[in-house]
Parts: structure tokens; sequence; C-alpha cells
């Protein structure tokens, strides 16, 4: 069995895939080029792939009708073509659940610190610049009896909304259908909008979530409201949230995916009411190893004959 891994794991999670086949493991440091996974997947019974490969009939193709599982190390797979996978004849994985808690202790801690401009402060102590303590220096927000609005009501969506109550804010969201009393009031997203002082993000992106947020929903905002995104970068209009950031449509943003990742929206660099971090929503060193060692096991099982933990459900039509 050839096992191709697009980008490297934490050393100790490879070793189950060593003892079922031949396992290539990418020597670069970054993604790779489509030629580069091209030339990867050519005879690979399995591959385990990354959010920044885009794993299509091209790359199956060159893979071969061997290929028996794609196993994406990501809860996200919009970088798949499942329905492709699934013709060619192979099953396709990703790895939900272990990244619930580390990606909702993140935009907690991003709607913190754009709410009470944590960065915005550390970037004006870095500086050198002068200042003083006064009544009125930096003001921020709390959150003790706002309102967060969470759209998309999985399992993140639910894991920030306990620790958004914690916080003492009341909760409303949109979703598919109702969930828990507890965790809040089911809504529209246009009323979501409206009323919410936070809006977070934790929809997959697909067809009909991109560019959820442009223009028209921004403007749809309270002027003092924040935007918060740890889903997926283009279900918001970039570009749309420049102008509206800087416009004062909307009070801040904070932002750990992007539209174009890695590219960020150079207006975005230059606006002091956005906090930008690097994809870190499952950055822990225990989130990344559950991960991987997901994504290997579903691997595992899928080259001995049975089935995944983690299988991705075919789209419908």
């Amino acid at each position: 069995m050839r096992i191709v891994v697009t980008r490297g794991l934490p050393p100790a999670t490879l070793t189950p895939l060593a003892e079922v086949g031949e396992v290539w493991v990418s020597p670069h440091d970054r993604p790779l080029r489509p030629e580069e996974l091209h030339e990867a997947a050519r005879g690979a019974d399995a591959i385990v792939s990354m959010l920044t490969d885009r794993v299509d009939d091209d790359v199956l193709t060159a893979a071969g009708s061997q290929l028996k599982v794609v196993a994406n190390t990501a809860v996200g797979y919009d970088n798949l073509d499942v329905a492709a996978i699934t013709r060619h004849g192979a099953v396709a994985t990703n790895t939900p659940g272990v990244l619930v808690d580390a990606t909702a202790d993140l935009t907690m801690a991003l709607m913190l610190d754009v709410t009470r401009r944590v960065s915005e402060g550390d970037r004006l102590v870095r500086s050198g610049e002068s200042w003083s303590w006064d009544i009125g220096f930096m003001l921020g927000t709390g959150l003790q009896g706002k309102q967060l609005g969470i759209v998309g009501m999985g399992h993140i969506g639910r894991a920030v909304a306990a620790r958004a109550t914690a916080f003492g804010m009341g909760i409303v969201y949109h979703a598919r259908r109702d969930h828990d009393g507890d965790l809040g009031r089911r809504v529209g997203l246009d009323e979501l909008l409206a009323t919410s002082d936070v809006v977070s993000l934790h929809c997959p992106l697909s067809a009909e979530t991109r560019h959820l947020v442009d223009a028209a929903a921004l403007r749809r905002m309270k002027p003092g409201a924040y935007l918060v995104n740890t889903a997926r970068g283009p279900i918001v209009d970039e570009s749309a949230l420049v102008d509206a950031l800087a416009d004062g449509v909307i009070a801040g943003a904070a932002l750990d995916v992007y539209e174009h990742e890695p590219d960020v929206h150079p207006g975005l660099r230059d606006l002091s009411n956005v906090v930008l971090a690097p994809h870190l929503g499952s950055a822990t060193v225990e989130t990344r190893t559950r991960m991987a060692e997901l994504a290997v096991t579903n691997v595992v099982q899928v080259l001995a004959g049975g089935g995944p933990i983690t299988p991705i459900a075919v789209p419908s039509r």
C-alpha cells in the first residue's frame, strides 16, 4: 500500500501508517502546488490531505483506480470534491468533534480581544508611543448583557453558546433546525443580524453560504456590533467587510480565516478595529495531535477492509 501524506504530521501519529504500507510525507514546509500534489498522488492507495489541498478529479485521475481513501485532516471539507471521490470508488473522511473545544475557546478569545481592544493596546505599547491612563482611555465594550448571534449551530456553535452564556450573554442562532432551548432562541438571519451585538460564524462553506455576509448583510448589523469568523473565509465578502469597518457600518471584526487564505485583503491590515489571527482555531498541541490520529485511524481502517470512523456523506443532488 502506498500512503501519501501531503504535509508533515506529528511523527508519532505516522507509526500506524508505516505498519500497513509505504508512507510518503511531503518534504516541503508549505502546501503542495497542484502539479506537486498530482505527482505525489500517483499510485496512492490513500491520501492524507490538509485543508490547503484541493482534491478534485485531476488529483483522483493522477492517483489511479487503486485509491481507496482520502482522509482530510480538518473538520471542514470544502477542499474535497466528495462526489468525485465517491465516483472514483474511494471514501472521503474528515476529523470532526476533536477540535470543538479548541475552536470554541479561540472564538471567545477573539471576541474578547476585539471588544476589549487587547491587540490594539498591545500594538500601542509595543510602538513605544507615550500613553497614560485616564477614565476614557481605550474604552471597549463588555459582553455581559449583550446578545450573541450564532450562524450555524453545530457542535462548535453550541460550544460557543455555552461559553458565551457563562459570560452573561444572551444567545440567538440561525440554523436549519431547533436545538436545546437552553442554548438560545432560533431566529431568521435578518433578525439575528439586526439585533445582535456580536455575530459569530460557525456554518460550513457551501454554495449557499459563500458571501453570506456581504455588504447588504453588514448594513443590517448594528453600528456597534462586531463580527467574528472562525469558520471559513469565503463566507464573508472581504472587500465589503473592509468598507464596512472603514466607514463605521459595524464597530469591529475578529477573523481567523480569510477569503483567499493565506492572502489577506490589504485593507484589513490597515484597520485598527480588526483582529487578525492565522487560522488558529484548532491550534493546540492536544487538538492537532488528535486530528492527525483520527485521520490516520480512518486510513488504517479503510486499508484493512473496514469502514472509517468519520466518513463524509456524499452530497445529495
